[in-house]
C-alpha cells in the first residue's frame, strides 16, 4: 500500500467535496494511465491515484484516514484493491468506456437479465375500484427446455473465446497508442458456443406464450402499474429474467366519469321535480341512494355525496361522488298542457322578479344595453 499522503496525492485539501475528489482523480487516471503512458513509473502513479480516491471517497474509510492515518484503512481498504474496493472496470468505466472499450480491458459488461415487459390490460371502473383477479396471456421469450437455457446443443456451457481469451476485447496498436476493441469472434461476450442447440439455436431462449394471474387491489387507476418480478424475458444464455409490469387503463364508463377519487355522474330533473323539490334515484357503485332535491334547483346544480366516491389503492380516504343535474323542459305536450302552463306563466309574469330572478335581471340587463346603444347612435 502506498504511504503516501492521499490528499497530496490527488492535489485536493483535505476538506475537498466528492465532486472535487472525482474531479481530480479523473484528471489524474487520464494522465497515468497504462495504456497512455507504457511502463512502471506510470503504472505505479496510476495505482496510487487509485487506491486514494477509493479511500478518500468511501466516507467511512475518510473519517478512519482523517483520524489515524495510514493506520486506520490499512485492513479496511484491503490494499487498494481487496474486498469492498472498486475494481478498474466499476471505478474507471464512466471515463474510459469510449477511448479503450470500456473498463479499461475488461469483458465488456453482460446483460445481467432480461428484458422487462409491459403488458396494457384494459379494467372497467367496477373492476378498477372493487379489485379483482385478471388472467393474462403473454408473448414473451422463456428458458429453452432442450438447452436448459445455456444455448449449447444438449445443455453444454459455453466455452472461452480463444480470440481475446475470454476478456471480451482485442488490443489493436495504432501507432503510439494501444486501443482495446470488442473481439470480433465472441463479439464482446468473451464466450462462444462450439455446438448451438437446435431448438433455440443458441440463444438459449425461444418464444413461447404464457397465462398468468394478476391480482389487481381496490382502487387502481389508469397509469398504476403492477410489477410481476421475474415474468419478464429469459434472458440470454441463462441470465436472469426480466419484470413483466402490468399497466391499468379504464374503460370508458356510460354512468360515471372518474377523477382521482372522486366519482362524477349527471341526473335529469322534470321542471316541476326542480321548482317544487322532492328526492331523486342516484346510482352509486354500491347501489342506489336518494338524493334530496330542494325547492327552486336550477338547472347545472353540483350536489357532494360524501364517501361515495373510490378509495385509493394508496390508502387514505374515500373519495366523493359529485352529482350534477339537468333540468329538462318538457316536450310533446298535449293542449290541455300547454294551456296549463300559459296560465302558469301569466300568473308568475306578475312577479317576474320573485318567481325568475335570473330571467327578469337578464331581461333589465338587455333592455338597458339597448336604450344605451340606441340613444349613442342617434
Amino acid at each position: 500500500m502506498s504511504k503516501k499522503d492521499y490528499y497530496e496525492t490527488l492535489g485536493v485539501s483535505k476538506n475537498a467535496s466528492n465532486a472535487d475528489l472525482k474531479k481530480a482523480y479523473r484528471r489524474l487516471a487520464m494522465k497515468y494511465h497504462p495504456d497512455r503512458n507504457p511502463g512502471q513509473a506510470a503504472e505505479e502513479q496510476f495505482k496510487e491515484v487509485k487506491e486514494s480516491y477509493e479511500i478518500l471517497s468511501d466516507a467511512q474509510k475518510r473519517s478512519a484516514y482523517d483520524q489515524f492515518g495510514h493506520a486506520g484503512v490499512d485492513q479496511s481498504s484491503g490494499g487498494g484493491g481487496g474486498p469492498g474496493g472498486a475494481g478498474f472496470g466499476d471505478v474507471f468505466g464512466d471515463i474510459f468506456g469510449d477511448i479503450f472499450g470500456g473498463g479499461g480491458g475488461g469483458r465488456q459488461s453482460r446483460s445481467r437479465r432480461g428484458a422487462d415487459l409491459r403488458y396494457d390490460l384494459e379494467l372497467s371502473l367496477e373492476d378498477a375500484v372493487n379489485g379483482t383477479d385478471v388472467k393474462i396471456r403473454v408473448p414473451v421469450k422463456v428458458v429453452c427446455k432442450p438447452c436448459k437455457g445455456t444455448g449449447g446443443q444438449n445443455g453444454a456451457s459455453p466455452e472461452t473465446c480463444d480470440t481475446c481469451g475470454g476478456v471480451g476485447q482485442v488490443r489493436m496498436q495504432q501507432g503510439f497508442f494501444s486501443v482495446q476493441q470488442t473481439c470480433p469472434h465472441c463479439r464482446g461476450q468473451g464466450q462462444i458456443i462450439k455446438n448451438p442447440c437446435r431448438t433455440c439455436g443458441g440463444d438459449g431462449r425461444v418464444n413461447e406464450h404464457k397465462t398468468l394471474s394478476v391480482k389487481i387491489p381496490p382502487g387502481v387507476d389508469t397509469g398504476d402499474r403492477i410489477r410481476l418480478s421475474g415474468e419478464g424475458e429469459a434472458g440470454p444464455q441463462g441470465v436472469p429474467s426480466g419484470d413483466l409490469y402490468v399497466q391499468m387503463h379504464l374503460k370508458k364508463h356510460p354512468i360515471f366519469e372518474r377523477d382521482g377519487n372522486d366519482l362524477f355522474c349527471n341526473a335529469t330533473l322534470g321542471l316541476a321535480r326542480a321548482a317544487l323539490g322532492g328526492e331523486v334515484e342516484i346510482p352509486t357503485l354500491g347501489g342506489r341512494i336518494n338524493l334530496k332535491i330542494p325547492q327552486g334547483t336550477q338547472s347545472g346544480k353540483l350536489f357532494r355525496l360524501r364517501g361515495k366516491g373510490v378509495k385509493s389503492v394508496r390508502g387514505g380516504g374515500t373519495g366523493d361522488l359529485l352529482c350534477r343535474v339537468h333540468v329538462e323542459t318538457p316536450v310533446n305536450l298535449t293542449e290541455a298542457q300547454k294551456e296549463l302552463l300559459r296560465q302558469f306563466d301569466e300568473a308568475t309574469q306578475k312577479q317576474g322578479q320573485k318567481h325568475s330572478p335570473k330571467a327578469y335581471s337578464w331581461v333589465n340587463e338587455v333592455k338597458d344595453f339597448i336604450s344605451k346603444a340606441f340613444v349613442k347612435d342617434n
